[in-house]
């Protein structure tokens, strides 16, 4: 990501272990997945992802990444006639499920060859290299080039985070931290560009070319550095004591833009922040060194910087316009404001989120993504930099998001989806006229025509506080007149939020699909987007009491069990829950504090106590400092409540994990092992908690559905009774 969030996310051979050992002797038989239902695991998440969509600076071209089984690749699409058909095909060739990511994706400047990164944590680039394949000669992280005109890639250097000199003829990264140059074509070894303190990172070329702008993060701030290649120097902008960040140059390599946030030490992960110290923008001369604060966020709701995702946070747009995001409204959107000061001009108005954003390359339009008018789903949009109304791009019943603009100005590439296909590119020729640029890459076999359409429902936590959206899957047989066990499924994050067709994050894509395999199997399935998520503002993602504040969320669980329990069509006795990462921790809390409505859980890789998960995140928290806030982290914590934990899980991690410690589920274990409480276990070594290998995904939801169907039975469906 490209600002400090407090967040949580999301593949092993199934020879590593063909009879997964469970605790207390038992074993999950993964062989006996699939044999007898509709589909199988392995069809439901056979389908590529795309990841990591680009446009090219000339020749109106589109590249991204396809992960099809584990095995990923570079493809790339190409204009064919007039622009409205388009060829694609893929680029490199790799053939093994290997753990080894690819992204960093970046044109050269004619178009002609495309840099990527391959190996190493993507997430958390200057971790040790993952080897979840456990390949005994060790991976590497390294920076390649591939011509797109045909010929095989060429390792240029060992690194990450490329980015391509305007020249063509350089490439910067990053390497132990640090800023390093290579040729791009490998005619001189690669050499250190700059020693300096700290982590660098966000490298950024002048237009000119004759400077390099990047990050230098120092634990608790940061500063601005440009290296300037005429006189091989290098100055910081305007140093502060706060965190300055996402820099971004003016059209003639003057001067740049920059954010500043402060340092609250006050505030903690896993807290509500709904006003904090304020966040500002400014403006610094390359020529002189002046500097100046353009704008500052008013001391009240969006003091606290808000990111979106995209390759920058901040634009300098047309007309010396700077486009950011700001949810000073309560919502997250984009606003503009003149690079010498003013009101800023709020360019989306409305109940909604912006999400994605890209600049045109022309700097006069920005296209976005947002749930305008359709909050469960995403849909593309695109604004006029001084301002105007936006204009609707895509609508209806699926999800278009992460839009890139092609080098002419016009044709907008966006990955898409509906309820029943997974996330593919296209390109849209016209308002809702979409076309795929990949067409043929759904295996036949991929079980489209057999996918439910999930149902928007809103219900009220427990504390009837807040109206909770969650999407409901209806089995194939939901109307058979007899009772169904259920199952209620919540996301990571907590900052995620699901929707009523395939998600746009692998991770959460994978959910879906566990959770349509679930349905197929007769189970119904509410996936809930509890208090703490995004989508609906501000002020319910940074609810009230929620996290290590109190655990507000609980009530959501609550309140999906009681919505279920008060349905004709489920057995209010076979309630299960499931969940990764923060889902994992509601999941753990829902069997803590409510093992009378669930009958039996999975948790993978969840949190369990925010005392310890806070320093992961903060190591200079110190609980014995802050006794208050440890005492209220503990309490809402699922090992505060362990004592009232009675129903059976399934606790699933790797243990390379870099986001929670596998001490949270060592911990856990021993409470429940010394409580009595039934627990079965899958333990990946060397995977990560964002899963790599696609044989880990298969490993785990096939448990999870074997656990689920041992514990709840999901085939002996009841008749009717009063409840």
């Amino acid at each position: 990501m490209n600002t400090v969030t407090w967040f949580l996310s999301l593949s092993i051979p199934l020879t590593l272990f063909p009879d997964a050992m469970l605790a207390g002797g038992r074993s999950v038989n993964l062989a006996q997945e699939g044999a007898a239902h509709e589909f199988t695991i392995q069809q439901v998440l056979s389908a590529p992802f795309p990841t990591n969509l680009i446009a090219a600076p000339k020749k109106e071209k589109f590249a991204w990444v396809f992960n099809a089984e584990g095995k990923r690749n570079l493809w790339i699409a190409e204009p064919m006639s007039d622009g409205k058909v388009y060829g694609s095909r893929q680029l490199t060739n790799y053939f093994e499920d290997d753990g080894q990511d690819i992204g960093d994706l970046q044109f050269a400047p004619d178009a002609e060859s495309i840099v990527y990164v391959r190996g190493g944590d993507l997430e958390y680039p200057e971790q040790p290299y993952p080897n979840p394949a456990l390949i005994p000669q060790g991976v590497e992280q390294d920076i390649w080039i591939i011509p797109v005109n045909g010929g095989e890639p060429r390792e240029l250097a060992e690194g990450h985070s490329p980015a391509i000199s305007p020249k063509g003829d350089l490439v910067a990264y990053i390497s132990n931290a640090q800023v390093w140059l290579a040729k791009l074509d490998g005619s001189e070894k690669p050499r250190q560009l700059i020693h300096v303190r700290g982590v660098s990172s966000s490298l950024r070329w002048s237009p000119s070319g004759d400077f390099l702008a990047f990050v230098s993060m120092r634990e608790d701030h940061s500063f601005i550095g440009v290296y300037s290649f005429a006189t091989k120097s290098l100055v910081f902008l305007d140093p502060s004591m706060s965190l300055d960040m996402e820099p971004v140059w003016s059209p003639d390599s003057e001067a740049i833009a920059f954010f500043r946030l402060p340092i609250s030490r006050d505030a903690l992960p896993f807290e509500p922040q709904r006003e904090g110290p304020p966040w500002s923008i400014h403006v610094s001369r390359i020529t002189g060194g002046s500097s100046s604060e353009v704008w500052k966020a008013p001391p009240a709701r969006g003091s606290v910087y808000r990111e979106i995702v995209a390759a920058n946070q901040l634009f300098w747009g047309y007309g010396d316009r700077l486009v950011f995001p700001w949810e000073g409204d309560g919502w997250t959107h984009l606003y503009s404001i003149s690079v010498h000061g003013g009101t800023p001009t709020l360019l989306t108005p409305g109940a909604f989120e912006v999400e994605f954003a890209a600049l045109s390359p022309d700097r006069k339009t920005v296209v976005y993504s947002s749930n305008q008018d359709d909050i469960d789903r995403r849909h593309v949009w695109k604004v006029a930099v001084d301002g105007n109304r936006p204009v609707s791009l895509t609508s209806g019943t699926g999800i278009e998001t992460a839009p890139a603009v092609s080098s002419n100005n016009r044709t907008v590439a966006v990955l898409r989806s509906n309820a029943q296909i997974p996330m593919r590119p296209a390109i849209v020729l016209a308002q809702n006229e979409i076309r795929d640029l990949a067409p043929a890459v759904l295996p036949a076999d991929f079980p489209a025509d057999r996918m439910v359409t999930p149902q928007p429902v809103v219900f009220t936590g427990a504390d009837a506080a807040i109206p909770i959206h969650a999407q409901l899957f209806l089995p194939p047989n939901a109307g058979n007149g007899k009772l169904h066990p259920a199952v209620v499924f919540f996301h990571g994050g907590s900052k995620r939020q699901m929707l009523l067709g395939w998600h746009y994050m692998p991770y959460y894509s994978n959910a879906y699909a566990m959770n349509q395999y679930l349905a197929s199997r007769g189970y119904i399935v509410l996936a809930v987007n509890y208090r703490g998520g995004i989508g609906y503002g501000l002020d319910f993602r940074e609810a009230l009491n929620y996290g290590a504040a109190g655990a507000s969320e609980f009530n959501d669980s609550e309140g999906a069990g009681l919505y279920l329990r008060s349905r004709g069509d489920v057995d209010p006795k076979r309630l299960g829950v499931w969940g990764g990462s923060y889902g994992g921790y509601m999941t753990a809390l829902s069997l803590a504090r409510a093992s009378d409505i669930y009958a039996a859980g999975v948790d993978l890789h969840g949190v369990h106590d925010f005392n310890q998960q806070i320093k992961t995140y903060m190591p200079s928290y110190d609980p014995v400092a802050r006794p208050d806030a440890a005492r209220l982290a503990w309490e809402s914590s699922p090992l505060f409540w362990v004592k009232d934990w009675k129903s059976p899980v399934l606790l699933i991690m790797g243990d390379d994990d870099r986001d929670v410690p596998f001490t949270e589920m060592t911990r856990l274990a021993e409470a429940l092992r010394n409580r009595g409480v039934s627990f079965e276990q899958l333990i990946i070594p060397d995977e990560l908690h964002l899963f790599l290998l696609h044989s880990t995904w298969v490993a785990v939801y096939s448990a999870a559905a074997d656990f689920f169907d041992r514990h709840l039975a999901a085939h002996n469906e009841s008749a009717p009774t009063t409840h």
